[in-house]
């Protein structure tokens, strides 16, 4: 299989506690992705977030079952993903799924695979890599939305609260319609200090990740915050496509399920 080029990249947005059947919605569509054949699924744990709903996910010591944010991204060809989101939409009962334009620049499958895509790609349109809506109706009910992502150390902190969770909170304020944060066992910042997760180091600043998805407009309420309470990190911002997927949430044309 040769995916090096512009490819979609889907990353799916639920709670580890969604059930599909018998079984857990995560679980479900790994196997359906697998058995869709795509070129591979990752699942990514969060430690905090905000569900579709607004409703603050975390794990707790109190709690008998933890309820936190996951992550499923997929990455494959248009036209892969655009007949996949089929299986997402009967699998995810609520969630945000991000549709986005990436390049593939090595897919290996066994030991002495071609190398490293070294032909870096030009300026391409804006959904040039995409499910198209016409063949997959589903996308006709996407948003043009944003994926703002902020890197920050675990120990940083904002009015003596964790800032990860000063800035999930002031995102619930706000009404996004996203947000999870994850937890690196590795990784340096700004400063370049190394951070570990190595018990010899008993090291209490890991890396974390803070990812959230909205439009453009709500995206753009959270700037101020993130300016005044992020003293040293880095904040990346990137275009995507939005698909909520809600219980009353009306269904394109072609994708009803009976």
């Amino acid at each position: 299989m040769k995916l090096e080029g512009e490819r979609t990249l889907l990353r799916v947005h639920l709670r580890n506690t969604d059930k599909h059947g018998w079984s857990r919605a995560t679980d479900a569509l790994v196997g359906e992705a697998r058995s869709a054949g795509l070129a591979g699924a990752t699942v990514l744990r969060g430690i905090l977030g905000l569900d579709v709903a607004g409703q603050i996910l975390e794990s707790s010591a109190w709690s008998i079952v933890e309820h936190v944010p996951v992550i499923v991204e997929c990455v494959d060809r248009p036209e892969a993903i655009g007949r996949f989101l089929a299986e997402v939409d009967a699998i995810v009962p609520e969630g945000i799924a991000t549709l986005e334009q990436v390049h593939v620049l090595v897919y290996r499958h066994e030991r002495g695979a071609a190398g490293l895509c070294r032909d870096m790609p030009g300026p391409i349109a804006l959904g040039a890599a995409l499910p198209s809506p016409e063949e997959f109706p589903i996308m006709k009910l996407s948003e043009s939305g944003q994926l703002l992502r902020v890197f920050i150390g675990e120990s940083d902190t904002w009015h003596g609260v964790p800032l990860y969770r000063a800035i999930v909170l002031k995102a619930k304020e706000l009404g996004l319609a996203g947000a999870t944060v994850l937890r690196g066992p590795l990784g340096y910042g700004a400063n370049s200090r190394l951070h570990t997760a190595n018990l010899l180091e008993l090291s209490t600043d890991l890396p974390i990740v803070i990812e959230l998805v909205d439009s453009a407009e709500k995206v753009q309420t959270l700037l101020p915050f993130l300016d005044e309470a992020v003293a040293e990190g880095l904040i990346t911002l990137e275009s995507v496509r939005v698909l909520r997927y809600q219980a009353n949430r009306p269904r394109a044309q072609g994708q009803q399920r009976d």
